[in-house]
């Protein structure tokens, strides 16, 4: 379990295929503190240690994992969001991640706007129940407020604010027109969502 609060940037050193993709991250962390087995949520996606040193961390990657998020995110030299498991007297300061990717998103457009960039993602059809406006969402492992949301004829288009402090601790300070971004939505919004699947069928 996670909250959405990235706590260091981390930097895939090499990206070896074993069967799985075996992934080996540079990151900040004291990692004589991190156990084998520990959960780490890379850019969104929920991953365990299975190998590490000073000043770096490995995992594996399963086929199914990388088809079901943003494409280039596998490869050597891409920046990931970090955020270690969350534990029992921590501080929620996002809201509830389990990272599990829904879905991927698209870039549409990034501009700035006042002191922050606001941000246009657009999403399919499976995800649009999921997203409202003032709800929640991670993109890329980060925490953050659905600002506005317009449905199109192919899913949704939702509007985010990246103030400067967000963009400077997070891989947002290169976010850009085009690019796929991992999206888990609200675990509440999930739950809500089968609730109402289910309503009247007891």
């Amino acid at each position: 379990m996670f909250t959405g609060i990235v706590s260091d940037i981390g930097s895939i050193e090499a990206a070896d295929s074993r069967g799985d993709l075996r992934v080996r991250v540079s990151c900040a962390y004291d990692t004589a503190g991190i156990d084998l087995g520990a959960s780490i949520a890379c850019s969104g996606v929920c991953l365990t240690v299975v190998d590490k040193g000073a000043g770096w961390l490995a995992f594996d990657v399963s086929g199914e994992t990388v088809s079901r998020t943003a494409g280039d995110m596998w490869s050597a030299g891409r920046r990931l969001n970090l955020e270690r498991a969350l534990r029992l007297g921590d501080e929620l300061g996002g809201h509830i991640v389990t990272g599990h990717i829904d879905g991927v998103g698209l870039v549409l457009s990034v501009s700035e706007q006042g002191g922050s960039h606001r941000v246009v993602i657009s999403a399919g059809r499976v995800l649009a129940p999921f997203i409202a406006p003032k709800g929640s969402v991670t993109i890329d492992g980060v925490s953050l407020t659905v600002n506005e949301v317009r449905d199109t004829a192919t899913g949704l288009e939702f509007d985010l604010n990246i103030i400067p402090h967000t963009a400077a601790v997070t891989t947002f300070d290169t976010l850009a027109e085009g690019q796929a971004v991992n999206i888990e939505i609200d675990v509440l919004a999930r739950y809500l969502q089968r609730m109402e699947s289910l309503r009247g069928k007891a």
